[in-house]
């Protein structure tokens, strides 16, 4: 892609996702993720119905009657986005590939994470990290996590690593963060890490996949390639019995990993690639 054709695309989806955020998603993220705690703000006269333990003594012994203390919620958090950028999320046969739907739910995710100032930072990973970027607050500098979503390459031939990723998080940020981490989830198993991490932040995981990753379509003799390894072999698609255990691999492998998040008390969403992702995501932030 050129240069323009770049910012092109990166205005068509701020266009896009920061409508939803403003117009779908401020109002659930913000009930969904409030502030870590209470600060203090300032102090005011006693009304009755102030809880008595709020009284400021000192104020009220200068002025001689009473004021109390007044708290606000610490709003700001840390979002961080997790995105599986391995061979495999370039896959897609319907609406869009997995990359373009992981996108979308970036930019949605960073634009409701701005309307309330909270700060975001992407760690994009493979079988191993390809690229961090630290959180920050602004438009600018969505726009730039916007524009690396859709010029990042992973090495070629790159695998999914999910353990790698969690493991990275977990050294690199200390403070508990909300983290959305975004795979298909074709990966070695992680539960070790996906504990570690669920303990230390507000983990969820976004199962993205295709249609064509449950069902073969009936194509015949053709020749496929696994996008993480480039090996390349013959499959008929027509054969009843591939075609039943290619769904029962999946499925098999979508229940893996609800039974590890389940288990590690971490947040799961399956969202596919031909699916309307805005009611998923209003559902979850409801449903919190």
């Amino acid at each position: 892609m050129t240069t323009a054709e770049i910012l092109k695309r990166v205005r068509r989806i701020e266009i896009k996702t920061k409508g939803l955020s403003n117009h779908i998603f401020a109002g659930e993220y913000h009930s969904a993720y409030k502030g870590r705690g209470m600060s203090f703000s300032e102090v005011r006269e006693y009304t009755p119905g102030d809880d008595v333990k709020s009284i400021d003594w000192n104020v009220t012994a200068r002025f001689s009657h009473p004021f109390v203390k007044v708290y606000e919620e610490e709003r700001e958090l840390t979002v961080m986005l997790l995105v599986d950028v391995s061979a495999s999320s370039l896959f897609g046969t319907s609406l869009r590939i997995k990359r373009e739907l992981i996108t979308e739910l970036c930019a949605v995710l960073s634009f409701s994470a701005a309307t309330n100032n909270d700060k975001v930072g992407v760690i994009f990973f493979s079988d191993k990290i390809e690229k961090y970027i630290p959180p920050k607050k602004g438009r600018s500098h969505i726009l730039r996590i916007i524009r690396e979503l859709l010029t990042i390459e992973a090495s070629f031939n790159t695998g999914t690593n999910v353990g790698v990723v969690l493991e990275f998080l977990n050294s690199v940020l200390k403070k508990k963060t909300i983290a959305f981490l975004m795979s298909d989830f074709v990966s070695p198993q992680y539960e070790k890490p996906l504990m570690i991490s669920a303990q230390k932040h507000d983990l969820v995981g976004i199962h993205v996949f295709d249609s064509a990753d449950r069902e073969l379509p009936k194509l015949g003799l053709i020749q496929v390639q696994d996008a993480e390894t480039g090996s390349a072999v013959w499959i008929d698609t027509d054969d009843n019995q591939l075609r039943t255990q290619y769904t029962k691999t999946f499925e098999q492998h979508k229940k893996y990993c609800a039974q590890a998040f389940s288990k590690s008390g971490a947040s799961l969403l399956s969202i596919r690639t031909d699916q309307d992702y805005v009611k998923t995501l209003q559902g979850y932030f409801k449903g919190r």
